[in-house]
């Protein structure tokens, strides 16, 4: 069975991701979690992290074949920088739960928002930077949810389809596989039973289950 890394998103650490770690481990996956300090190094140095910790991790794993990336609001970003600049990564399926991949209109919303710049840090360039289109050679998938209830409801109403932090516009790229639309919260993607099987169907048939 192929692995797993999961990466988690802004404010959080490895702790948020157990809920999906453990329903992957019982799916039969061998499932690694890259816990990493969000608002303290640009875009570029949390993928040099993120290849870092894939390399060393990966060291005598025989019965390690594919590896499928699995990344959640900016931890999907994180992602899309890194394959986008290493090319010698292992073969994989990637899936993109709720990532603002078009840029994240919430970071401008409250760009005037006293002590913005404590709760970005160094991440908020990235957070603004958009992406044309899927990794060259590997399937992607988006998960987008769309229960409107979150962090990003202070910023205001962005008046189309969001899941309270990004909208569902903000998460589709170019030459994704499939995306489905799930009616979860930014948050409550981590949490899910409905999230889980569809990141599972997805790794291993490369589409989601409609």
């Amino acid at each position: 069975m192929a692995d797993i890394v999961l990466v988690h998103g802004l404010w959080n650490r490895g702790w948020s991701m157990v809920a999906l770690s453990r329903r992957l481990r019982a799916c039969g996956y061998t499932v690694l979690v890259f816990s990493y300090p969000t608002r303290n190094n640009s875009l570029d140095g949390h993928a040099d992290a993120l290849y870092k910790f894939i390399s060393e991790n990966r060291i005598n794993r025989p019965g390690s074949d594919d590896l499928h990336l699995v990344g959640h609001s900016l931890g999907g970003l994180v992602i899309l920088n890194m394959v986008a600049r290493y090319t010698d990564l292992p073969r994989g399926r990637v899936v993109l739960m709720g990532s603002p991949v078009k840029g994240a209109s919430v970071v401008k919303r409250l760009e005037n928002l006293p002590g913005q710049k404590f709760l970005f840090g160094e991440i908020k360039g990235g957070l603004l930077k958009g992406f044309e289109q899927t990794p060259s050679g590997r399937e992607t998938g988006v998960i987008s949810g769309t229960r409107a209830f979150g962090f990003g409801k202070i910023a205001g109403d962005p008046g189309e389809p969001n899941d309270g932090s990004v909208t569902v516009r903000e998460t589709l790229l170019d030459g994704l596989s499939d995306r489905v639309q799930l009616q979860v919260s930014h948050t409550e993607m981590l949490i899910s039973s409905q999230v889980a099987a569809q990141v599972d169907h997805f790794l291993a048939h490369g589409k989601f289950e409609k």
